[in-house]
């Protein structure tokens, strides 16, 4: 785990110039994104506690909740109030210096129509705004307040999550807000594609709810298919059988038959030539008509061995299988620190403070992380006075 005693110098998006006016997940895990690839991200706060996950702990480093230092590393932090005329000034004169724009306020709200998206396309048409929301800015959800949890429960993901006839679960990640923060920076990445081309920035906007929509892939085309409602199949596949969690002696591993051969090839290494010989599962089709019933002679087959020695065992055959591992064990691992997914940023009263790296190699290479997550209004003093008003002659 090497430490980064450089903020990112260069990168892809050396030059880009990012302010960055959002909270909470999505907006700020996506500009933390284009700070690891090298844009200068600007972060405004308000000056009375800053970004909320600042307070969101326990646990804590220093002054700020484990969430916020997540997910705000490689920017500066400026404490602006944003409904005051002065705040609103200085904005408008970095806004006139950057290239990016990156908010996520409720549609309609004061804040909203201070910063409207016609206003500022037309002071700023080089400026390319990402604005971020719950459910979009049209339809009747438009003004609905929105976190990860409800964009989870109304775009359908809870619904397809947890085991049959149990209580529906959320995802262990914020797929709502990280899902928004993706397709976000698409967008706006392409807008700057676009912007090359034309000199012209633009308006790009997602949802945390049309994000989920998009990521129900095969589930939705399946519905539109059959009409059939779909519901949560616990560690299982729609389309595919086996492919899913399964016990074995000492704990669950899971199991990854993407074919028929390699159904063989299950079938042979757990001793079962039967299952590959029976007629009703020799295809993927049989299968999935047969879920309940293969699941259970694997399950009895699965019991005999260890986790370990099952995942040894299918790895010589070809068959593809894996631990359940937790945190713990995944940042242990060796495969972890060769890919150098975590790296050190050095904080001003942490210290070493690691982080997981951007997860895309440029060149075979890695971006490093850049500077710590600033402390609130760590950069006022640095920043501010460039976009002081001059004074008249």
């Amino acid at each position: 785990m090497e430490k980064n005693v450089n903020p990112t110098a260069g990168g892809p998006l050396a030059g880009i110039k990012v302010v960055d006016l959002s909270k909470i997940l999505a907006g700020p895990y996506a500009t933390m994104s284009l700070a690891d690839l090298g844009a200068d991200v600007t972060k405004v706060e308000h000056p009375e506690g800053g970004d909320p996950t600042r307070s969101w702990g326990p646990p804590v480093e220093g002054t700020d909740a484990t969430y916020y230092l997540a997910i705000n590393r490689g920017k500066k932090s400026v404490t602006i109030d944003l409904k005051s005329e002065e705040g609103q000034e200085i904005v408008h004169r970095m806004l006139a210096d950057a290239d990016v724009l990156v908010e996520n306020f409720r549609p309609g709200s004061g804040l909203q129509r201070i910063f409207d998206y016609k206003v500022l396309s037309e002071r700023y048409p080089h400026l390319v705004i990402l604005h971020i929301s719950a459910f979009g800015d049209h339809g009747p959800l438009r003004d609905e307040p929105g976190y990860d949890m409800i964009a989870q429960a109304a775009g359908g993901l809870m619904s397809l999550t947890g085991e049959p006839g149990g209580a529906p679960l959320k995802a262990g990640f914020a797929m709502g807000d990280l899902g928004a923060s993706l397709f976000g920076i698409i967008g706006l990445l392409a807008a700057l594609v676009e912007r090359s081309r034309t000199g012209l920035g633009q308006y790009v906007t997602t949802s945390l709810y049309e994000c989920q929509l998009a990521l129900h892939v095969n589930w939705a085309t399946n519905y539109f298919a059959d009409g059939v409602r779909p519901g949560p199949l616990g560690s299982g596949h729609p389309n595919l059988v086996p492919y899913q969690g399964y016990q074995a002696r000492d704990g669950y591993f899971v199991i990854a038959v993407g074919n028929d051969a390699m159904w063989q090839k299950l079938c042979a290494a757990i001793d079962r030539p039967d299952l590959g010989a029976d007629a009703d599962l020799v295809t993927n089709n049989g299968r999935l008509a047969h879920r309940e019933r293969l699941n259970i002679e694997l399950e009895k087959a699965l019991k005999a061995k260890t986790v370990a020695a099952w995942c040894e065992l299918f790895a010589e055959r070809g068959v593809p299988a894996s631990p359940i591992r937790s945190l713990d064990e995944v940042y242990a691992h060796p495969h972890t620190a060769a890919l150098d997914m975590v790296q050190i940023a050095d904080h001003p009263v942490i210290g070493d403070l690691k982080q997981v790296a951007f997860p895309v190699n440029f060149r075979g290479e890695r971006p490093r992380v850049g500077t710590a997550p600033p402390m609130l209004g760590a950069d006022n003093a640095t920043v501010l006075p460039a976009y002081a008003p001059q004074p008249t002659a």
